[in-house]
């Protein structure tokens, strides 16, 4: 494994994340093809005893369940104080008034539950989980800086969004002196690469390293197109991202397969490869739904590409409608 700085911050987090959306009974909300803890137990400790050290969750994860079989796993198998635990919030967690967004009651109220469920003193990384139009985001950064500063969060981090509104928040954060995004929880792959255009180029010149999901295009960039899987079957937003540009996305998938085949790795190897060789790029959040699957993202650190293999892996891609603000 390899680490490196998240952003301009001191905290150094293994090159590859476990995004922990995978883990979490699956009576207890959605997504329905998530495990059970003790199926997600044995994939978090391949995680750790590969090196991987950044661990990403959400409270609205299967209602929080994904907190609770992440924070007893990470007790268990791991020093706290060589981990780095990242959650998010946003989404409603329960019915009424005040049970969702980026107010600062919200915020109060929600540090505290993903805590207690966590089981930790503190995260290392709490990340708005996209953009809260219906809170001002001064309120929102400024109730974040009181967090940090009650030692209950190390570091803050933002997800999709435009990037003028990511720009306004950084602005803000520097003017008032209060905590500053150190990243940007993205959605980008060799599938969808729109983030070139704006949000990819204001985090390189403002010091904000990329931990974007879905870095693998929803498995349509790991394996041969009509697999079949449960997550696959009932996945809600695959239709909504992929399946409308099912055309002009296969030159780029058969490439993905030809650079692959010249390595003699596998396919996702080379897509991670691909993100991870992006100046901005600090660590790739992954799923894993088997212990096979964190060692085959942890062999991407290893692949170098060549310029010839980024021109092929590039030159066939054609503009996309960008997903995953709201």
């Amino acid at each position: 494994m390899k680490y490196t700085k998240l952003g301009r911050s001191g905290l150094e987090v293994s090159r590859i994340c476990l995004g922990c959306m995978t883990f979490g009974e699956p009576d207890r909300g959605n997504p329905k093809w998530t495990l059970p803890e003790e199926e997600s137990r044995p994939i978090i400790r391949q995680a750790l005893e590969l090196g991987i050290n950044f661990f990403d969750t959400a409270n609205i994860y299967s209602n929080g369940s994904s907190e609770e079989i992440v924070g007893r796993a990470l007790k268990e198998f791991a020093r706290r104080d060589e981990i780095v635990i990242a959650t998010k919030l946003n989404t409603a967690m329960r019915p009424g008034p005040n049970a969702q967004g980026l107010s600062r009651k919200t915020i109060m109220t929600e540090i505290d539950n993903s805590l207690r469920r966590l089981g930790t003193d503190y995260v290392d990384l709490y990340q708005i989980h996209r953009w809260d139009p219906n809170t001002p985001i001064e309120e929102t950064l400024e109730a974040l800086t009181e967090v940090v500063r009650a030692g209950k969060v190390r570091y803050i981090g933002a997800s999709s969004m435009h990037a003028w509104k990511f720009a306004k928040a950084l602005y803000l954060s520097d003017r008032k002196g209060w905590a500053r995004f150190i990243c940007m929880q993205n959605h980008y792959n060799l599938l969808n690469r729109e983030e070139e255009r704006e949000m990819i180029p204001l985090c390189l010149a403002e010091g904000v390293g990329l931990i974007p999901w879905g870095p693998l295009a929803r498995g349509l960039l790991a394996r041969e197109p009509g697999y079949k899987s449960l997550r696959k079957d009932t996945d809600l937003l695959r239709p909504v991202f992929y399946d409308p540009t099912e055309a002009i996305d296969r030159p780029v998938i058969d490439a993905v397969a030809a650079v692959a085949a010249r390595h003699g790795v596998p396919r996702a190897q080379i897509a991670l490869a691909w993100l991870l060789a992006n100046p901005a790029m600090a660590a790739p959040i992954i799923g894993a739904s088997r212990a096979l699957q964190v060692s085959e993202a942890v062999g991407a650190v290893s692949v170098v590409l060549t310029p010839e293999d980024m021109d092929a892996l590039t030159r066939h891609y054609l503009p996309h409608k960008v997903y995953g603000f709201e």
